[in-house]
């Protein structure tokens, strides 16, 4: 996504450590969002992508760093400056944090309360928000008669009861199951687009990103290792780690059984498994027969399928090449100078 405007959140040298002695949570964090875009933080359990997020609006402070959100210097803020720049940021959890004895409506007008905002005002913010997040027939019931997603709609309705143009989600979709989860991340691109948001999201789940992100960081041990257009960290992911969380959602494993029934090779050949994932400008070449011609290769096409993300289409394909091991590679090597990706598959796997 290009944009003109400035960013509308910037994360700049971010350390921060809990304890003396202790390892970094952040170690360097240097991020920017911008304006009405969807930006994804994606890591293991450990990585920092929570203290990273909380650190937006303060609720973790970093040790060292700066922080500006929507044109404010975050750390440079008095107490009352920093509520008022709280009221641009929205923020939805994991857990929903729903008060039980509070009705939907009652759970999406307490952060107006809490700011003092008048009963017949919070009722008329309350009546605009629910049908953006389809519960207008739910207004009255408690958190007790509602499913997880559903819930997290009420989350989410909170999120945005005053008015805030930044949202950070943190792992929004994690307690929640595949089909709700799609429903949920739908809502998030719809408010986007609705309520021109900027949407920071944090998440384990590298389909989430997929499904929904402009653009994503990676994040391992406190640092960002990777980071850039969903689609480019996807199709050509440069970092082991990255690596491993693409070739979860869009790589396909090759059953043993199917590796068990191709043919050895011959004497004096090998035989090599890889995925090649097509994208880019030769995504459309004729690739595997000419790398067979050229390079006197026996390429057997063992499963393929088409994919896309953000709406650019991508292909994927498992191979077997069989020949002699210097011209194998050889073929390997000119189809990775041709833009594709080539990973290797395991025998045993």
């Amino acid at each position: 996504m290009q944009n003109s405007a400035p960013p509308a959140i910037v994360l700049e040298g971010l350390r921060k450590r809990y304890a003396a002695g202790g390892t970094l949570a952040l170690d360097d964090v240097s991020i920017s969002v911008q304006p009405g875009e969807i930006f994804g933080i994606v890591g293991r359990s450990g990585a920092g992508k929570s203290t990273l997020i909380r650190c937006v609006n303060l609720l973790e402070r970093p040790d060292s760093g700066q922080v500006r959100v929507l044109g404010d210097d975050m750390l440079g803020l008095d107490d009352a400056g920093l509520n008022r720049a709280r009221r641009g940021i929205g923020m939805v959890f994991q857990h929903f944090n729903l008060h039980s004895r509070r009705t939907v409506a009652e759970n999406i007008a307490f952060p107006l309360e809490v700011a003092g905002v008048p009963a017949a005002e919070r009722r008329s913010r309350v009546a605009e928000i629910l049908p953006l997040v389809g519960l207008e027939a739910r207004a009255n019931a408690y958190p007790a008669q509602l499913s997880g997603g559903q819930k997290q709609r009420v989350g989410i309705a909170r999120a945005l009861a005053s008015r805030p143009r930044v949202l950070l989600c943190d792992e929004a979709t994690s307690a929640l199951d595949p089909e709700t989860t799609e429903e949920i991340l739908a809502l998030i691109r719809d408010l986007r687009a609705r309520l021109d948001l900027t949407v920071l999201l944090i998440t384990h789940e590298m389909g989430v990103v997929k499904a929904i992100c402009d653009r994503v960081a990676v994040m391992e041990a406190g640092r960002v290792i990777e980071h850039g257009r969903v689609f480019d960290v996807f199709t050509r992911p440069a970092q082991p780690t990255t690596r491993r969380f693409v070739s979860e959602v869009i790589g396909h494993s090759v059953p043993a059984e199917t590796i068990a029934r191709l043919p050895a090779p011959e004497a004096g050949e090998t035989r090599y498994l890889a995925h090649v994932l097509f994208a880019g400008p030769n995504s459309t070449r004729a690739v595997i027969s000419q790398a067979s011609r050229e390079f006197g290769v026996d390429y057997n096409i063992v499963s393929g399928r088409i994919d896309e993300i953000s709406g650019e289409p991508f292909g994927i394909m498992a191979v077997a090449a069989y020949g002699a091991p210097a011209k194998v590679t050889a073929s390997l090597l000119w189809m990775q100078e041709l833009g594709l990706t080539v990973t290797p598959i395991e025998e045993h796997a």
